[in-house]
């Protein structure tokens, strides 16, 4: 017989369900189906999910834009992540497309990628020299690779190291690869 951990049973009924979603959501702001998905590992009845999700949503508990929103700016800001990486974490915390894509557009409307990369350079390399550092062929990769994780464009981030990198057609090699 299969051990079965106590956590992963399904015991809450519709008031005990709807308590936990709000302890949950007091430690931090979560997506619809974020938050449905782990309620759906804690519920006895998993109809009771829409019952509990739509009275949170009633109450303000539980706004997908404004968490879309909110997560997208605060990941620009503090982490220096380009679109395409919010998008992404967006979209893994179960934000619907359209709506991940829209908070996404607005929190990078006016925004200079050229500019963020500079930024996102600047906070990873801290204290060290990027000219120096990016003449060797695979830390030049390396930093690349790192850019495009961090969400930026390919054409903006070669530009961008095209600055500190003297040997600029390895830069252009690393873009035909991607």
């Amino acid at each position: 017989m299969p051990f079965v951990s106590p956590k992963s049973k399904k015991t809450l009924d519709l008031a005990q369900l709807q308590e936990y979603a709000v302890k949950l959501l007091s430690g931090r702001a979560m997506s619809a189906g974020g938050l449905k998905q782990k309620l759906l590992l804690k519920a006895s009845d998993p109809d009771d999910i829409p019952k509990v999700i739509d009275t949170l949503k009633e109450y303000g508990y539980l706004n997908d834009q404004a968490f879309a929103e909110s997560y997208a700016a605060a990941r620009r800001d503090n982490q220096s992540f380009g679109s395409a990486r919010v998008l992404r974490d967006l979209q893994n915390r179960r934000v619907a497309a359209p709506l991940a894509q829209k908070a996404v557009q607005q929190a990078f409307a006016g925004k200079d990628e050229c500019e963020l990369i500079e930024q996102f350079l600047e906070r990873k390399f801290r204290g060290k020299n990027l000219g120096e550092l990016l003449q060797d062929e695979k830390k030049l990769a390396g930093v690349y690779r790192r850019l495009r994780t961090a969400g930026y464009s390919t054409g903006n981030s070669v530009k961008v190291l095209k600055r500190y990198a003297s040997r600029a057609e390895e830069l252009e090699s690393l873009e035909d690869e991607s």
